[in-house]
């Protein structure tokens, strides 16, 4: 058993009892946009007619039916059933009595909302044990206050709270209205191990059936009444911006309400906002049909206004980079010349990758409904909290005017940790004056230009006589950051070791650390190593890579 403190801020209140419209909160969900209505949830409690917010994770109907929220980003990595199984396990609750939604962006209530590095649950860990620790405590203290006893009197389980000498028990949901006014503890007993009940058990994915039947949960379902619809043309080449276009012949085409540029720089753009093509001209019309053959019809004039970037430059600049381009980081241990100059035998191979679209199953979307005072953005995103700063910023809006909803992303890989498309759909909206749900065809998104990186490295292995490794260099550009990690392993396992990660540059905005850079670390380094080091050490490399590494 171990002890936990509990903490929450003002931001996260003020959000939370929003929603909860003072601490009850009755059958709210922002998803009902995804058309059509799913059924009910198939659970063994009836429909509450009222809902009782414990704290941002949990509510509790009255009939004992528990809705938890998932608070991060759902790419198919299955944490929309992970994370809450964590919240249900310290709640101490029947699983089939737990329905699940997707959590708003809410810095204040969730730690570390986005998907990327898997992380979710390694971050959250904590966070989310705490908050079913909570809520169970919260119960519990409820009930001993209605029944006049101490809270030692008192055990839960299985979403009964139960009086430990007598025969007296009551449900979550039964009691759930008086833990409401319950004050949040300061610390709280988490369960040991041994005592787990739902982690590291087999639970179903909440959302397989809604998947393989073609329910609605993806930002493409979303549909609200009265909101348009629109598509976009960025230019065709990077160092390239948009002069004019044939704008009244496109508004004159059918189904096209409007056209016009669209220009969505920041003065201070941070880390996940779009770097290469900030004007686009955008068309809002009825349909997606309609606005692609308007797409078609388009007559632009770019201009140029740099040097046009070509996968020919990119190679010349890596080339170049790895003689004489700045080195972001490095290591060097022992004394590799030397110890090649002893080598019996030495290899050496260039690895090289091109620049690669993600090419996400679910091509880039977003809804936005943006007011002279407030920005609702609703779809697919694996960084929420930096699309709200950064609509925040384009639009002038204070952060806590700005909400963000996620809907289950159709496929990421770190394309979706930029933020451009859901600024953009910002700017549509507040063009128009009305809600609107920005839709790229395939075409846009293989070729904006969130690309995984491109590199070029130069790996050389010295061996003695009864080939073992005495030496070990490698020297990694990358268009726009190097491919290697010179700390990374085998640094600290070749006496001789030398690595530099160096930068080439580019205008292409690019995707995180890519699959090039897995490629490469996971490749040619297990390549080398694991021919031609003894047996025992390749099954401590190969652990060490598959469980420690790799991941």
């Amino acid at each position: 058993m171990t002890l936990i403190k509990t903490q929450y801020n003002r931001r996260s209140f003020i959000k939370v009892s929003a929603a909860a419209g003072g601490g009850m909160l009755i059958g709210f969900s922002w998803l009902n946009g995804c058309k059509p209505n799913t059924s009910e949830p198939e659970v063994r409690v009836a429909m509450p007619k009222e809902w009782f917010e414990i704290n941002g994770y949990i509510k509790i109907g009255d009939t004992g039916m528990v809705t938890i929220y998932s608070p991060n980003p759902e790419i198919g990595q299955n944490v929309r059933t992970s994370m809450p199984m964590i919240v249900a396990e310290e709640l101490d609750v029947p699983w089939e009595n737990v329905v699940v939604e997707q959590a708003p962006l809410n810095t204040g209530w969730y730690q570390n909302q986005f998907a990327g590095g898997s992380l979710s649950i390694r971050l959250s860990w904590n966070a989310l044990r705490m908050a079913g620790a909570t809520g169970r405590r919260m119960l519990l203290e409820a009930a001993a206050k209605e029944w006049g006893v101490q809270l030692s009197d008192l055990t839960a389980s299985n979403g009964v709270i139960k009086e430990i000498n007598r025969e007296r028990t009551v449900t979550y949901g039964e009691i759930a209205s008086k833990a409401v006014g319950i004050e949040v503890p300061k610390e709280v007993e988490l369960k040991g191990v041994k005592d787990f009940k739902l982690i590291g058990s087999s639970i179903k994915n909440v959302d397989g059936k809604k998947i393989v039947t073609g329910q609605p949960l993806f930002g493409l379902d979303f549909h609200r009444d009265g909101m348009q619809l629109a598509m976009i043309q960025h230019p065709p080449a990077f160092g390239m911006t948009i002069k004019d276009f044939n704008e009244a012949e496109i508004k004159s085409m059918p189904g096209v309400k409007d056209a016009f540029i669209v220009d969505t720089t920041l003065e201070e753009p941070g880390g996940f906002d779009e770097k290469g093509f900030k004007q686009l001209i955008a068309i809002v019309g009825e349909s997606t049909w309609q606005l692609m053959q308007a797409k078609k019809a388009l007559k632009a004039n770019w201009e140029t206004t740099g040097e046009l970037e070509s996968s020919e430059i990119h190679v010349k600049r890596l080339e170049k980079a790895l003689v004489s381009g700045e080195v972001q980081e490095s290591r060097r241990d022992g004394n590799p010349e030397a110890a090649f100059k002893k080598a019996a035998k030495i290899i050496e191979r260039t690895y090289s990758a091109p620049f690669i679209a993600h090419n996400t199953l679910e091509p880039m979307n977003f809804f936005a409904n943006v007011t002279e005072d407030s920005a609702e953005l609703i779809g697919p995103t694996q960084t929420p909290e930096a699309l709200e700063g950064s609509v925040a910023k384009l639009l002038n809006l204070p952060l806590e005017n700005v909400t963000v909803n996620m809907t289950r992303i159709g496929g990421g890989f770190g394309r979706r940790l930029y933020v451009h498309f859901g600024v953009e759909a910002a700017a549509i909206s507040k063009k128009i004056g009305a809600p609107v749900k920005l839709i790229y065809s395939r075409e846009d998104d293989m070729t904006q230009g969130t690309y995984r990186p491109t590199y070029r490295s130069v790996y050389k292995a010295g061996l003695d006589e009864n080939n073992n490794l005495i030496a070990f260099t490698v020297k990694g550009a990358g268009l726009p950051e190097g491919p290697v990690f010179p700390n990374r392993f085998p640094a600290g396992a070749v006496e001789n070791y030398s690595a530099e990660k160096i930068k080439a540059p580019t205008n292409v905005t690019t995707g995180p650390g890519g699959h090039q850079g897995l490629i490469l670390r996971r490749g040619p380094n297990k390549l080398f190593l694991t021919k031609w080091l003894k047996p025992q050490a390749k099954i401590l490399l190969i652990f060490v890579w598959n469980y420690l590494i790799a991941p």
